[in-house]
């Protein structure tokens, strides 16, 4: 088990490499930088102002000589200064994590909450009424956008009751009830069918058909052995919305203002502040590298199988 860790945070230098670089590359290509975003509207703004400034920053470097100099940085902790605000890109990015990761934590919870018990449901009631009510559900959920699920439930809640605030009133929790909401309202839709194939499926196995004719109860089969290895699935999909959702989800932070790393990373990209985006990428790759990690942990804990290097057939 050692080994395999070790293997795969080896792994996560060639990834993080392969990614800084490709996006250092696109911003490149872009066709602009923060001077140009900068100065761009001040007409009164010279020319030489404008190169002075960019040859400050090292913008006017060749691209190569601008990579290695922000790796070097990444190597000693330094990730530089932010070219729009000019504060430091590791404490400003710090400061909005708090806000991402209580909402991830909402979020996900609340996911959990509903799509498990519900794609439970579904599959114990399949092909009855309770089954095609919530499919019927689960499709309705996953037909809306996003920010229309947001923007609907701001006119209700908000506009019409005036329960919770529209925008978001710093980090609590009464301003993150709607986002969180309009997070698991899709996650939920999507993943309740995908919970109740997986248990659809284990309940069609052969030993739940040996276990009903032993008289095992239908309870003890469902919280015992098909609710465990449905687990499996529950994970996967548990582990690409925490990626996901750590990376900051940017249309919902910025439709209700919740200030965290995702509409941080579309101010970043607006404006075309090179050393934000880049700490945002670094922080995407290590996610979705320590979320896969954790992620495989957790199959050899649940499913021996999986250790033994036994088939689920």
């Amino acid at each position: 088990m050692r080994r395999y860790i070790l293997k795969r945070l080896l792994q996560l230098i060639p990834v993080l490499l392969g990614v800084t670089f490709l996006s250092f590359a696109m911003m490149r290509l872009a066709g602009s930088d923060a001077i140009t975003e900068l100065y761009g509207d001040k007409g009164a703004v010279s020319q030489e102002i404008i190169d002075a400034k960019r040859a400050e920053l090292g913008l006017d470097r060749p691209f190569l000589s601008q990579y290695f100099s922000w790796l070097g940085g990444l190597l000693t902790s330094d990730m530089g200064t932010s070219y729009v605000s000019g504060r430091d890109v590791f404490g400003t990015f710090v400061s909005k994590l708090p806000a991402t990761l209580l909402l991830t934590a909402l979020s996900v919870a609340a996911t959990v909450l509903l799509s498990v018990p519900l794609g439970i449901l579904a599959a114990v009631r399949h092909d009855r009424f309770t089954d095609y009510f919530l499919r019927f559900c689960s499709f309705i959920g996953n037909a809306l956008p996003n920010f229309f699920v947001a923007l609907l439930l701001m006119q209700v809640f908000s506009i019409r009751w005036r329960l919770l605030p529209v925008l978001s009133e710093g980090i609590s929790l009464r301003s993150a009830v709607l986002p969180t909401l309009t997070l698991a309202i899709a996650m939920s839709a999507k993943y309740m069918r995908q919970v109740r194939a997986a248990v659809l499926e284990e309940l069609n196995r052969d030993y739940v058909t040996g276990a009903r004719a032993r008289g095992v109860r239908e309870g003890v089969i469902l919280g015992g052995s098909v609710l465990r290895c449905a687990m499996l699935t529950i994970l996967t999909l548990l582990a690409l919305s925490v990626g996901s959702l750590l990376g900051g989800t940017a249309i919902i932070e910025s439709i209700f203002q919740w200030d965290g790393v995702g509409k941080l990373a579309v101010e970043a990209i607006t404006m075309r502040d090179y050393p934000m985006i880049q700490a945002y990428v670094v922080w995407m790759a290590v996610i979705y590298v320590a979320v896969n990690l954790v992620t495989d942990l957790l199959y050899h804990a649940l499913d021996p199988r999986i250790r033994l290097g036994v088939s689920r057939e």
